[in-house]
């Protein structure tokens, strides 16, 4: 009988053990549902309580998160609201690279920087160069003038945008969302199973994963209201260079010129003929081939034949005195002694 009651009395223990591990659990996933409703509610109960100046017992949270908007009043008075602003300066100057150093020492001066500067000669144009600069809010308007002044002004753009809904909401989510973390936190060193610890340690991760989102948020839109951007574009002018008619001599060729000019024309002259021997230089060769075989083999064999020419037939002899003749038989020639006028020989 004890045996029994002693089993019951642990089976009783055991059982109240696991309804107590249950009990947490169900309340760590409660917080989890809510932790996650708060994270979209919280952000409007933030809104409302910066809008009427009041909280409630349902949005204490809230409230505690936006305290200092709703300590200034029901609606942010013009100073406190947070403005993202902007502007635009083109301008054309004489000097490119001194103006850019100009606007860099003025910015250095006001508190700012220059977050980014390109310069550039697009076609062998006359330089440009882009500056964004970041200035803080409390200097804007003033540099802003003071920069529009340093050359002939083109073109002046300025914006500005309210974030000042955009600053309390990112506040209020991120004073839940650290709430959250600290609920879940507490839970996990009261969880005593493992399943727990580990569905724990997930929710956390991704919670925290959500608050380091919100903070980058606010780290952005602080770094934006609280530094004015400012992007100048600088352009050179471009420089006409008229000519002096009067002290301009006119363009005379000389002697010399003459000469380079001629010499330049003969060694044209050459170079085009040695392009025209070269390109008749092929045809040259094979026609002088050409011609060889034809003097060789050819021209012989067309040469014409001497013709055999016929006796001259022996002139007629006269009927008349036989003319003389001389020792060997010859007629003696006119003129010589011993013979006539005519060339006979005198009579004895």
């Amino acid at each position: 009988m004890r045996t029994t009651t002693g089993t019951g009395g642990r089976g009783r223990a055991a059982g109240a053990g696991r309804a107590g591990a249950a009990l947490l659990l169900a309340g760590a996933l409660a917080l989890t549902v809510a932790g996650c409703g708060a994270d979209g509610d919280r952000g409007a109960s933030g809104k409302a309580a910066v809008a009427t100046g009041g909280a409630g017992s349902d949005a204490a949270g809230s409230s505690g998160s936006s305290a200092a908007p709703a300590k200034n009043g029901a609606a942010a008075p013009e100073a406190a609201r947070q403005l993202v602003r902007t502007a635009s300066l083109s301008l054309e100057v004489k000097e490119v690279a001194r103006t850019a150093g100009d606007v860099r020492r003025e910015v250095l001066a006001a508190g700012g920087r220059v977050e980014s500067e390109n310069t550039a000669r697009p076609d062998g144009r006359p330089p440009v160069s882009t500056l964004v600069l970041r200035v803080p809010q409390d200097r804007y308007d003033a540099l802003l003038d003071r920069l529009a002044g340093a050359g002939t002004l083109l073109s002046r753009e300025a914006a500005a945008q309210d974030v000042t809904d955009q600053v309390v909401d990112a506040q209020s989510r991120i004073a839940t969302q650290r709430a959250s973390v600290a609920r879940v936190r507490a839970l996990m060193e009261r969880a005593e199973r493992l399943e727990d610890v580990v569905a724990l340690e997930s929710e956390l991760s991704r919670r925290q994963a959500d608050l380091e989102a919100l903070l980058a948020r606010q780290a952005s839109l602080k770094d934006r209201t609280s530094l004015a951007t400012i992007t100048v574009n600088l352009r050179e002018k471009e420089r006409v260079t008229v000519p002096d008619e009067r002290t301009e001599e006119p363009d005379r060729p000389g002697f010399l010129d003459a000469l380079g000019g001629g010499w330049g024309a003969l060694v044209s002259s050459v170079a085009w003929v040695l392009v025209v021997l070269a390109a008749l230089a092929p045809w040259l060769v094979v026609a002088l081939a050409a011609y060889g075989v034809w003097w060789r083999f050819v021209r012989p064999r067309r040469r014409p034949r001497t013709a055999v020419s016929a006796p001259v037939p022996a002139p007629a002899r006269v009927p008349g005195p036989a003319a003389p003749v001389g020792a060997a038989g010859q007629p003696l020639p006119a003129g010589e002694p011993g013979a006539g006028p005519d060339g006979e020989a005198p009579a004895p």
